[in-house]
């Protein structure tokens, strides 16, 4: 799955750890997301929505699907 993450984090001047406080989870989980090696569970993506005020699918989407082929 492909994921904005360190995007958006770096939009917020938000490090990793910054993150990682915020949801409640480790640095290492959130460089993991952020590196594709990861994909979070459901209620983590809807915490990590949350923090930046999105819907999911602004942060995750399909690695095989754009999001104009969703539509």
């Amino acid at each position: 799955m492909k994921n904005h993450l360190r995007v958006l984090r770096a939009t917020h001047g938000w490090s990793q750890e910054q993150l990682a406080e915020q949801l409640e989870v480790s640095r290492q989980t959130i460089s993991s997301i952020e590196t594709g090696r990861y994909d979070p569970g459901l209620p983590l993506a809807f915490k990590i929505a949350a923090v930046f005020e999105l819907p999911i699918e602004d942060i995750f989407e399909p690695e095989n699907q754009t999001p104009d082929q969703l539509t």
